[in-house]
């Protein structure tokens, strides 16, 4: 999970690093676009070895419920 969240961070640009955790509403942060959300795919791709889809994202609230769906394709 700190991978993930670490990973997720470095996302981001601009963010307090202090503001990122497992319990993140990632939808919330100011810098959540679609294009995030694209380089949110490719990174997990690129990481994990694992798909995830606009659904998992619509689906999840929490960088947590994001890692566990990365979890469940694994």
């Amino acid at each position: 999970m700190e991978k993930f969240v670490n990973c997720f961070f470095e996302l981001l640009d601009g963010t307090d690093k202090s503001l990122i955790t497992s319990d993140t509403v990632f939808k919330e942060l100011e810098e959540w676009t679609s294009i995030l959300a694209l380089s949110l795919i490719a990174m997990v791709d690129e990481v994990y070895d694992v798909t995830l889809d606009t659904d998992d994202i619509r689906d999840a609230n929490t960088l947590e419920d994001l890692y566990r769906a990365i979890q469940q394709k694994m």
